[in-house]
Order: structure tokens, then sequence, then C-alpha cells
């Protein structure tokens, strides 16, 4: 089963392998800072095209943030 919390979680655990700050991916991303912010605190989740862009950013499969086995 797919939950938020989870993809919520694994999003920050990536962000933070990464090594890039939240501007930074928002700038690759083409939004603002506060948007990856609302992202990471459960406030809100990216559209479809915004997460797969975020998964390319960040060189992640899909299904590793959606816990897909």
């Amino acid at each position: 089963m797919i939950v938020l919390e989870d993809i919520r979680n694994n999003l920050i655990e990536a962000i933070k392998i990464s090594g890039m700050s939240q501007t930074e991916i928002a700038k690759k991303l083409n939004v603002k800072q506060p948007s990856i912010a609302k992202y990471l605190s459960g406030r809100a989740m990216p559209s479809l095209d915004t997460f797969a862009n975020l998964c390319v950013i960040l060189d992640l499969d899909a299904n590793e943030i959606l816990n897909i086995k």
C-alpha cells in the first residue's frame, strides 16, 4: 500500500543524499523553494510532472520513492 507519509520520508532522504539544497532543486524544477518545503513538510504533494522531473534530478527510480517493489 502506498502511504503519503512514506513518500514524504523517501523524498526527504533522497534530497539529503543528493546534497542539493531546496533552492537548487527548486531552480532545476522551475518552481519556488517554498513549494519544495511544502512537499517535504507534507502540506502539498508535487504534481505528476514535477514528481517525474524530481526523480530525474535526484537520479531516482520513481518506484523507490513510491515504495513499489
